[in-house]
């Protein structure tokens, strides 16, 4: 498989540098990304160059993941309108930890020549004092130079520390330590990184006088111009403690049509046969959502596990499906939560519950689903009130037997009306 040729049809090169491809034809290349350490989570933004190295892999290359230990105390500027905050080590040490685990899901550390493996600059940052960096390293790149990357030229209004200044220099340490300890000969990143990225380049040639390259991908941006991987909630992370599957997959799943095209390039390893055939299935019926929920499943099994899409697609039929009262039953507290977020929330006494509540003074008095007595008889003569799903009318009494997770009752006005009661 050629790995720029596989790249361009996906649309996940945006700048190469002349030789690049050439290069890699030649032999075996070892390449590198780096992954900030600033959370102890990868989200779906760090997803897009997790997948460069996984297509880099499976083109017979090896695979570097760089997470930045060290530069995770400095701040990049590259794409930024504000110094982010300092981490401790302490924080670093527990990020770097958790986010080795998560690139471990997706590279092969054991097959041989071009197993990947995971380095750490602090490894080596830690042994260099300042005085060194800045007689060994600094000279090599004027400060001319520096002053002409578009990632400090955009700070120069606002502000910038010297701090900050320095990360390109940082950043282009790490690609000459690994030039010359792993023969590491191409970085790849974002379109943000270019100037970080080329001054590693032009470091190995004055200080090495080797040859090195670089390819960067475009940052990836949703049709209607918001940014991508971002919800109301925030990140959408890979780890299942900050975002459920449940959330994962519906991310996914409310793609629209023109992003779905997409992320599914971009986000799967599905053939581009495989992918022009599910377009086409979608065009004829876009109602049905063939390509989000292709994407969604890809990705979800991917990042998660089958048995948590699984568990997804049935929290998703509690909404839309039928017959999911027993579906409610075993659902698990998060997911409840998540699917009914921003739904109407009331507390009950549990007292009352285990007493036995009367469904009219509970909707009515002891929760204001109803604002009268008079609107939820009403109500449940026509036949428009459910209990977790199941219908009942105005004799029904709930019981502890009718709790969720030991603490919830879903209520359902009419067909889309949800109200959750919280038992305290």
């Amino acid at each position: 498989m050629n790995f720029v040729e596989e790249m361009k049809w996906r649309g996940m090169i945006h700048d190469i540098m002349p030789g690049t491809e050439e290069q890699l034809q030649k032999e075996m290349t070892s390449a590198y990304i780096g992954f900030d350490p600033t959370a102890d989570s990868l989200h779906i933004g760090s997803l897009v160059q997790i997948m460069i190295l996984v297509h880099l892999q499976r083109s017979g290359h090896k695979p570097y993941a760089l997470v930045g230990g060290a530069t995770g105390m400095v701040g990049d500027p590259s794409g930024k309108s504000k110094e982010r905050n300092l981490l401790s080590s302490d924080i670093l040490d527990h990020n770097v930890a958790c986010v080795h685990k998560q690139l471990a899901q997706f590279l092969d550390f054991d097959c041989g020549e071009n197993s990947a493996e995971m380095v750490n600059n602090y490894d080596w940052f830690k042994e260099i004092n300042f005085l060194d960096f800045i007689r060994d390293v600094g000279k090599h790149i004027s400060v001319n130079y520096m002053m002409a990357k578009d990632s400090v030229k955009s700070r120069l209004e606002t502000g910038m520390s010297f701090t900050e200044f320095t990360y390109q220099l940082v950043q282009g340490y790490d690609f000459l330590h690994l030039y010359t300890e792993k023969n590491c000969k191409l970085q790849l990143g974002g379109s943000d990184q270019w100037g970080n990225i080329v001054t590693g380049t032009e470091l190995i040639r004055r200080k090495a006088r080797g040859e090195a390259f670089a390819i960067t991908t475009p940052l990836i941006k949703k049709a209607d111009g918001t940014k991508f991987g971002k919800t109301e909630g925030g990140n959408v992370w890979l780890d299942s403690e900050r975002t459920s599957p449940y959330k994962f997959y519906q991310y996914w799943l409310n793609s629209s049509d023109d992003d779905a095209k997409t992320y599914i390039k971009i986000f799967t390893l599905l053939s581009e046969d495989e992918i022009s055939k599910l377009i086409a299935e979608h065009e004829e019926a876009p109602h049905l959502r063939l390509l989000q929920k292709a994407l969604g499943k890809d990705v979800t099994i991917r990042v998660h596990s089958e048995e948590a899409y699984n568990r997804a697609i049935e929290a998703s039929e509690i909404l839309f499906g039928k017959n999911t009262a027993e579906q409610l039953k075993n659902i698990e507290e998060r997911d409840l939560l998540d699917i009914f977020e921003g739904v109407p929330q009331f507390e009950v006494s549990k007292s009352s519950i285990e007493a036995g509540a009367q469904i009219i003074d509970l909707l009515a008095q002891q929760s204001q689903v109803f604002t009268s007595n008079g609107d939820a008889r009403r109500m449940l003569k026509s036949n428009a009130v459910s209990v977790n799903k199941l219908k009942v009318g105005e004799d029904k009494v709930v019981t502890t037997e009718d709790l969720l997770n030991e603490k919830y009752v879903l209520i359902q006005k009419g067909k889309k009306n949800y109200f959750l009661l919280k038992m305290v």
